[in-house]
């Protein structure tokens, strides 16, 4: 069952916090016996994230072998574009981790957006090995996920279809109106809710007014709408808090 509340876990600044969160994901893949999914974010803080990974401390514990890694969502741009989050997550972390390229699952740029949402979902109802999620056999052991300006999380934006979406596992985004204007490829709500932990990141004073309203249940908000049938966590530091 999704859980009531979700919990929060505070570090003293961002540095310490994409520590925080790269230690606790390594801990998690390596107690975890099999293989070991996550979902990958974009933004500033989840970079620094991405490059403790592949740092020493953290790259000679994780076992690369059996992390598969997706992405929540994703700009329909080249990867090489400097506003794709696979772009980012490779230079941040791929290019300097021993991971299997079998392991990297990026969103395509080929076609059109709906097509490289329809290939994202036949590639993880492969992965998963079913057309229909089990609330009690996770889709991702980790889902990250981050906080814009107006409370959109992945690319799940307020007013948009996107949000009420329930069948699809992957959709399209039209240009959602934020600069690059190009269309986005997003998890839903369902798919982000299938996890065994689904944790926000959120890191400086900005982000404390939106995160408030999400922590408080304003539906009017995407963040706030987010669900997990494992845990919800939000890694913060005290600047989001207004603690510091």
């Amino acid at each position: 069952m999704p859980a009531s509340r979700p919990r929060l876990d505070i570090s003293a600044d961002a540095e310490a916090l994409a520590h925080r969160v790269a230690q606790w994901i390594t801990d998690l893949a390596c107690h975890q016996p099999g293989r070991f999914s996550v979902a990958l974010s974009g933004g500033s803080t989840p970079k620094r994230l991405y490059q403790l990974l592949a740092g020493a401390h953290y790259r000679d514990a994780m076992p690369w072998d059996r992390v598969h890694w997706f992405f929540g969502d994703d700009r329909f741009v080249p990867w090489d574009d400097p506003n794709s989050n696979y772009g980012m997550a490779n230079a941040a972390m791929f290019a300097d981790a021993p991971i299997p390229p079998a392991n990297i699952h990026g969103i395509a740029f080929k076609g059109s957006a709906a097509d490289a949402a329809r290939s994202a979902e036949r590639e993880l109802k492969a992965w998963y090995g079913a057309d229909k999620l089990d609330p009690a056999r996770p889709l991702f052991d980790v889902v990250l996920l981050g906080m814009g300006p107006d409370g959109h999380t992945a690319s799940l934006f307020p007013g948009k279809p996107a949000l009420d979406e329930q069948q699809a596992w992957v959709t399209e985004v039209p240009v959602p109106g934020l600069n690059p204007q190009v269309p986005r490829v997003t998890l839903t709500y369902p798919a982000l809710a299938s996890a065994g932990s689904v944790a926000f990141v959120a890191a400086g004073a900005d982000k404390k007014p939106m995160m408030d309203r999400a922590l408080a249940g304003d539906r009017e908000l995407p963040s706030a709408r987010v669900k997990s049938n494992g845990e919800l966590i939000w890694f913060v530091d005290k600047a989001a808090r207004g603690e510091g």
